[in-house]
């Protein structure tokens, strides 16, 4: 496999936001985002067996007082690679929780049992509205989340009458809606999380605002965290 980088931090979003985790970063990704921040995972990478992989994790886990529990599987796109589903069932095997984060663009079925997977649907202001795989919805189930990264009022409205026609909220564990962050270079807007929570407010929606926590504890553009 081709990895752009295994590193520990906490995980920064989703319902498990805040937990310590190991995360593995595929490289590649055949999306492009108008602000993705993770770029630098397009390309390049270094090529990893499985053994190396695992090993990279656990000396990682172990790192400390006690054992990291919670491994996320991302990118790029991770679902790109075919080997994904079999690191995916190691890790699993190797009593890890496991989670994979996707564009929603690939099917998650091929993924094993026990894979939380979070589902992103790319709204209109995202460069890549329509990509999302609609046989995703009959994959997901209660264990997994469906994410919008949203940056404007039009991509909201997106997203609720999305999670609205598809009943989101009663096919999985959490609808998250998070706003886009600023990039810190400056080559797009972000949407404060207040403007969004007051939409979200109003609308009554059975929704979950999701921020990058990371990006609060370090420098927003800062790898490996």
């Amino acid at each position: 496999m081709v990895i752009t980088e295994i590193f520990k931090s906490v995980q920064g979003e989703g319902t498990r936001a805040g937990l310590p985790c190991v995360f593995v970063r595929l490289t590649g990704c055949n999306l492009r985002c108008t602000w993705c921040d993770t770029a630098y995972a397009f390309h390049g990478g270094t090529k990893f067996g499985l053994d190396e992989i695992l090993e990279s994790v656990r000396s990682l886990a172990v790192d400390g007082a006690g054992r990291v529990s919670l491994v996320e599987i991302t990118g790029g796109e991770p679902l790109l690679q075919p080997e994904t589903p079999a690191l995916a069932e190691r890790l699993l095997g190797a009593g890890y929780t496991v989670m994979i984060e996707t564009s929603g663009e690939r099917f998650v079925g091929s993924l094993p049992p026990g894979v939380i997977k979070i589902v992103d649907v790319k709204c209109p202001d995202s460069g890549e509205p329509g990509t999302f795989d609609m046989a995703n919805l009959e994959a997901v189930t209660q264990e997994d989340e469906i994410k919008f990264v949203i940056g404007s009022r039009r991509d909201y409205d997106f997203a609720r009458d999305f999670t609205a026609h598809h009943r989101l909220a009663e096919r999985v564990r959490q609808v998250l809606f998070s706003p886009v962050f600023p990039d810190p270079a400056g080559r797009w807007e972000g949407l404060t999380a207040r403007e969004l929570v007051e939409w979200i407010l109003a609308d009554g929606l059975p929704v979950r605002l999701g921020l990058q926590l990371h990006k609060f504890i370090w420098d927003p553009a800062m790898k490996g965290v």
